[in-house]
Parts: structure tokens; C-alpha cells; sequence
């Protein structure tokens, strides 16, 4: 008999209120080694909540999430140290070289200091910026500092990594490896969660789609799960189910306005 696959996260009637403002209403999810999970939702939704919780930002929240069978409110260090996290908007110390940082945040893991050093050139080549790897970063592009960040939250070689909109500034076709990258990450059994607004992307790389609207999962399933509907685009399931399919009548709107 073959061995049960267990969830590597369990989140179990997660609620989250901000004062009187409940913005999770309790989210019961089960997530699996190897999926890429898109998590898409209008804004307000409860997205960048979910996250923060799931990084070990936010402690105090009512239900309960578990990531490597560990409860997350009893073990937040130990998991925290297994994850990799690619925020959004990210502080990012820019007197420093992509190798001091990388050293840096290695060394925040735990990594050996050789292992470091080798690894994080290995991986700023990779992504095309290895000859940038002793000059100081407040000089970088956009581009190339959210490079360096995608970088710090794989160096460690986590088996979950939660990315929220990590295309960020990246030029095509470094938008093309990132999605090959993923593809390749999520075969080694790697889970990806990846927090977007941008429905093609999600769309071509998730192969399960979860979407939040005020504060709960309204649909939860493949693209091609979601799509049975009639609807041909991820772009157009979104707008029907958070009720913004008049977006074009919007679009016309703040034209006629400026006429």
C-alpha cells in the first residue's frame, strides 16, 4: 500500500480582523508538495494577510496553520528558517554588493559560509548578473535588484517558497526563465505559492488557482477547472466572480471624461 501524501500547509478556519474589519473569514485550505498554487483576489481581499501569515509576519490571528505538520504559532522560527519569501515591496540594502547580501541573508539561514559564497555566484551568473556581483547595489536597475531578491529567497533551497508579484521590473525574458523556473522548481516536489495581478502569468504557471474575495475562497481548482464555465481567460473568471465584469463600461467612462 502506497504511503498517504500529507499537506506541507494546513490552514484551518484562519480569521483575521484588523480592529472591526474581519479580513479573513476563515480560510480552510490544504496545499500539496509540487503544486503551484495562484493566489489571486482584488485588492482588499485578503491576499497580502494571508501571506504575512503564512511568513510568520503576522502573529496574531484566530485558526491555525500548519507547514511541515509544525504549527506555525508554536514553531514560527524553526519554519520561518524553511521558507523562501520574495515580498513584494522589499527593503533591500543597497550599499551592499549582491554577494555581501546574499552572504548576509545565507547566514540568516543558517548556510555555511563557503556554501554561501558558491552558491550565490552560481545563481547571480544564472540570472545573467554575475558580473555585477562586487558592485554596490544603489546603482542597479529595478530589474536587476529584484533579481538579486528572487535570489535570496532560493539561495537556501526551501521547499516552499511564496512569491508575491516577483516579475517586479524584470525585463521579457527574464520573465520567461522565472516561469521556466518555476515549472522546473515545482518537478523537484518544491511548493510554489505565488500571490499575483498578473492573470496570464498565474495562468500559465499555477496548476491550481485559488481565489479570494472579501475575506474568503470563492473558487479553488485548475484553469481549466475554473474556465468549465464558459469563460476562456483567467482574466474574465476573475471579473465574474468579484463581480467587475464591467470593466470595459469603466474604461469608457474615465475616456468620456476626458473629452
Amino acid at each position: 500500500m502506497e504511503s498517504e501524501i500529507l499537506p506541507i500547509i494546513s490552514i484551518r478556519n484562519l480569521k483575521k480582523s484588523y480592529g472591526e474589519k474581519q479580513v479573513l473569514k476563515g480560510i480552510n485550505l490544504e496545499i500539496y508538495p509540487g503544486q503551484v498554487i495562484g493566489y489571486i483576489g482584488p485588492n482588499g481581499a485578503g491576499k497580502s494577510t494571508t501571506v504575512k501569515i503564512l511568513t510568520g509576519l503576522i502573529p496574531d490571528f484566530e485558526g491555525e496553520v500548519f507547514m511541515y505538520n509544525k504549527s506555525i504559532k508554536d514553531d514560527v522560527v524553526s519554519i520561518k528558517s524553511q521558507i523562501g519569501y520574495v515580498p513584494e515591496n522589499a527593503e533591500i540594502y543597497e550599499v551592499l554588493t549582491p554577494l555581501e547580501y546574499l552572504d548576509f541573508v545565507g547566514k540568516l539561514y543558517g548556510m555555511e559560509e563557503d556554501h554561501i559564497a558558491d552558491r550565490a555566484l552560481k545563481l547571480l551568473n544564472a540570472f545573467g548578473i554575475g558580473s555585477n556581483a562586487d558592485q554596490r547595489m544603489d546603482t542597479f536597475s529595478k530589474g536587476m535588484r529584484q533579481k538579486v531578491l528572487l535570489i535570496s529567497g532560493i539561495i537556501h533551497n526551501p521547499k516552499i517558497i511564496i512569491l508575491d508579484e516577483p516579475l517586479s521590473g524584470l525585463d521579457a525574458n527574464a520573465v520567461i526563465m522565472v516561469k521556466e523556473l518555476i515549472a522546473l522548481l515545482a518537478k523537484e516536489g518544491k511548493t510554489i505559492f505565488y500571490c499575483s495581478h498578473m492573470m496570464d502569468v498565474v495562468e500559465k504557471v499555477s496548476d491550481r488557482i485559488l481565489l479570494i474575495a472579501n475575506g474568503e475562497i470563492i473558487a479553488d481548482g485548475s484553469f481549466e477547472d475554473l474556465k468549465a464555465g464558459g469563460n476562456q481567460t483567467l482574466e474574465s473568471i476573475f471579473a465574474k466572480l468579484t463581480g467587475k465584469e464591467e470593466s470595459n463600461k469603466e474604461a469608457n467612462d474615465v475616456l468620456n471624461a476626458l473629452n
